[in-house]
């Protein structure tokens, strides 16, 4: 595949007002975009728009508007809506094409421009690799008569709409009253739906980062900054937090006494509670090379599987879609539940933790110790160029690394898609072997990498 000029392993982003993330980029985005999701169908064709709430959105999404409109697409805007509802809604709502407009976890000062096929789905790889090839191109080709320009509409209700959607995925028969419960929505996408989805389920609700201002996305709260949500557990004396990143497609839960649970933990539970209830599918669960050898050998306890993919939810989904699995996801929150979404939901995985706390009628504590996991570590290592990965030494010592283990350890090195950094990570049930062997391996890697 030749080199991506634009976009990265999750859409295009960056920080804005500076390319890639500036105005231009973005009215190109919209004009290669709709030159390709233009078909010859009779009806109109429609472009759906959310954004989180960082103050760079006000820039990007009129300059989206620009390039979809002058190509004689129609457009709906949502506002701040997270990145799994726009998925939704694309699809819905008979989209060609939906847009979201968000830098995820990032602070303020970055933003991003994801997109989502007519099926609800990321685009493939392939996908915009096509809309790279025309973004280059004069700004005036096949721009639309002055009779045929498309049109803009603001949906107000598109939020009730979300929430909806979500309260549909819980259980009918059970309820929220009765339960105390943290919500921090970093001052993001889900500022408005996740707090009142919940209340409408029956919980009392302890609000944290809902006054987003435009510089205060992820800052200090939301799924990066657990500290904010277990502090009001723990003040609020709450049955459980949880902390959504700044476009909701990813959460970290703590329990009642405010200790973090990570997504191997909300993937058994989950996982766990599928299987007994018979609506697990695929036999299993999806989850990335970086998931805990704790969560595999649970799976393979109760007679299922864990699949390993690459790093990203895009691979994640991927592998749900081709293996017919409904569970997947990612130690660092992004859960995928098929059945109710092509996408991340935070929202969507945390209500299922609740139900699972719901009927066990135990305390959070009780239920987010699944497994025991096995004594892991990351190291993280920079690198000014070249290919370390590629050196012979580096290639031996990882060779030698995972011969050590003998079957009872597994060794993950591989270069970060966003970053100059090598990653290490390195998990077994002998704790000092584990540090030495990423030891070892951090240290060939930084001899290449000089």
């Amino acid at each position: 595949m030749s080199k991506r000029a634009y976009f990265g392993t999750d859409g295009i982003r960056g920080e804005a007002n500076r390319h890639p993330m500036t105005a231009e980029v973005a009215l190109r985005v919209g004009l290669a975009a709709g030159k390709l999701f233009r078909t010859k169908s009779d009806r109109r064709h429609l472009v759906v728009i959310g954004k989180d709430t960082r103050l760079s959105g006000y820039m990007i999404e009129p300059a989206l508007v620009a390039g979809f409109t002058s190509l004689g697409m129609d457009v709906r805007l949502f506002g701040p809506l997270p990145t799994p509802a726009v998925a939704m809604m694309t699809r819905s709502m008979r989209a060609d094409l939906g847009v979201m407009i968000s830098a995820s976890h990032n602070n303020f000062a970055d933003n991003g421009i994801k997109l989502f096929g007519p099926d609800g789905y990321k685009l493939s790889d392939a996908r915009e690799m096509e809309i790279e090839a025309h973004m280059d191109e004069g700004l005036q080709e096949g721009l639309a008569a002055p009779r045929d320009l498309g049109r803009v509409v603001r949906i107000d209700d598109a939020q009730a709409r979300y929430v909806e959607i979500v309260k549909a995925t819980f259980p009918r028969n059970l309820s929220l009253a009765g339960l105390r419960v943290v919500i921090d929505c970093a001052n993001g996408a889900a500022y408005k739906v996740a707090p009142t989805a919940l209340y409408e389920l029956g919980a009392e609700v302890i609000e944290v980062g809902v006054a987003p201002n435009g510089f205060n996305i992820n800052e200090e709260c939301g799924s990066t900054h657990p500290d904010a949500m277990a502090h009001a557990v723990k003040a609020y004396r709450a049955d459980i937090g949880i902390a959504l990143d700044g476009d909701a497609d990813r959460l970290v839960i703590c329990d009642e006494k405010g200790v973090a649970v990570d997504g191997d933990q909300i993937m058994a539970v989950i996982g766990a509670a599928f299987a007994e209830a018979g609506t697990l599918k695929g036999g299993g669960v999806v989850a990335t090379v970086m998931s805990n050898l704790g969560l595999e050998r649970f799976m393979t306890a109760r007679g299922l599987k864990l699949e390993r993919t690459g790093v990203g939810d895009r691979h994640v989904m991927a592998r749900m879609r081709e293996g017919g699995f409904n569970v997947g996801g990612e130690q660092s929150g992004h859960m995928i539940l098929s059945d109710f979404s092509t996408t991340g939901d935070g929202l969507i995985a945390a209500l299922q933790i609740l139900a699972v706390l719901v009927q066990s009628d135990k305390p959070m504590s009780a239920l987010a110790h699944q497994f025991e996991p096995a004594p892991q570590l990351l190291e993280n290592v920079r690198f000014a160029g070249g290919k370390p990965l590629e050196d012979a030494k580096v290639k031996k010592v990882i060779a030698e690394a995972e011969a050590r283990f003998n079957g009872s350890g597994r060794v993950v090195v591989r270069a970060s898609g966003t970053e100059p950094l090598i990653r290490i990570m390195a998990e077994g049930d002998d704790e000092k072997l584990v540090s030495q062997i990423v030891s070892d391996i951090a240290g060939a890697v930084k001899s290449a990498a000089v």
